[in-house]
């Protein structure tokens, strides 16, 4: 089960339909949960602002959209703070940081250095297998 999770108006709607619409063309059974906030456009990283979509999906038959999240995909720490709680232990997150002047700065300076080669961030458990 995957979610995934952002402010309102971030296309959060859009994403977990495209990642159902992709899931069931492979043939999968699926559930899903959207989940839109009470606002209509809250104030951008407030807590009650985040809008989810919420996807359960398997080669066998699937019931109920679930519980527990295997995966979170959270576009910012506000949405990250919302639905940690719900993830399984051993469960994968990704999330992005908080941009600042000199994560900024860094970005730039590494991006002259950086190789051709993609690099996995280790951190949220991607490995690229070849």
């Amino acid at each position: 089960m995957i979610r995934f999770a952002g402010d309102s108006g971030d296309g959060m709607q859009l994403t977990g339909e495209q990642f159902t619409t992709e899931s069931a063309w492979a043939g999968n059974d699926l559930a899903t949960l959207p989940n839109f906030p009470a606002e209509i456009r809250a104030p951008a990283g407030t807590l009650f602002g985040v809008s989810s979509f919420q996807l359960q999906f398997g080669s066998q038959r699937v019931y109920t959209p679930g519980d527990r999240l295997d995966c979170l995909v959270a576009m910012n720490p506000a949405a990250l703070k919302v639905h940690l709680s719900d993830l399984k232990p051993g469960g994968c997150s990704s999330s992005t940081r908080p941009r600042t002047k000199s994560a900024t700065s860094t970005r730039r300076a590494t991006r002259r250095t950086r190789s051709t080669t993609p690099r996995w961030p280790s951190a949220i458990g991607c490995t690229r297998s070849t």
